[in-house]
């Protein structure tokens, strides 16, 4: 069988759908989240010696937003926001965005890669990052744009799940 049958195009756009899936999933819950929580909450620690949910969520909005460039789709749309949020721990950075500007951010962001995942073919999401050169990826098929997406969804479920203690103060 080749990977041009229909059976084969098939199966692959359906794995792409689900992982896109996935990734939406996630933002929906991140979603829920900045509709119940306060401000106040947002600045409240995880877990004692925790990160803040505001921290989370900016660093959620700057890796997030790094790809864009990995999947060759577009500049950063943040790129202000690594040096507080990616660079530095929490207790470093100094976080000068607001709860409602890193809200504005990630709807903002999620609409743009929503609207990049929706146009990829199943060919672009197969095809090397831009982080791999070309020899690489052919030893490597795996680093690929659809293995971004995968990651940054398990990364979105990993601070989900930390996000998530914010709700147990309600």
């Amino acid at each position: 069988m080749t990977t041009d049958t229909p059976m084969v195009v098939d199966q692959l756009n359906l794995f792409i759908r689900q992982a896109i899936s996935s990734w939406e999933s996630q933002n929906k819950r991140i979603n829920s989240l900045l509709e119940t929580l306060t401000e106040t909450e947002w600045h409240g620690a995880t877990a004692p010696g925790r990160n803040s949910g505001k921290y989370l969520l900016g660093h959620l909005i700057a890796v997030n937003d790094g790809m864009l460039t990995l999947l060759g789709v577009g500049d950063r749309m943040f790129a202000e926001l690594d040096e507080p949020y990616v660079k530095k721990a929490e207790d470093a950075a100094a976080l000068n965005s607001s709860i409602e500007e890193l809200k504005s951010y990630w709807q903002r962001l999620n609409t743009e890669l929503s609207r990049h995942f929706n146009a990829m073919t199943a060919d672009d999401w197969f095809t090397g990052h831009t982080a791999v050169s070309p020899e690489d990826f052919a030893k490597e098929p795996h680093r690929n744009k659809m293995n971004i997406l995968l990651s940054r969804t398990i990364h979105q479920g990993y601070h989900l799940g930390q996000l998530v203690y914010l709700l147990k103060k309600k």
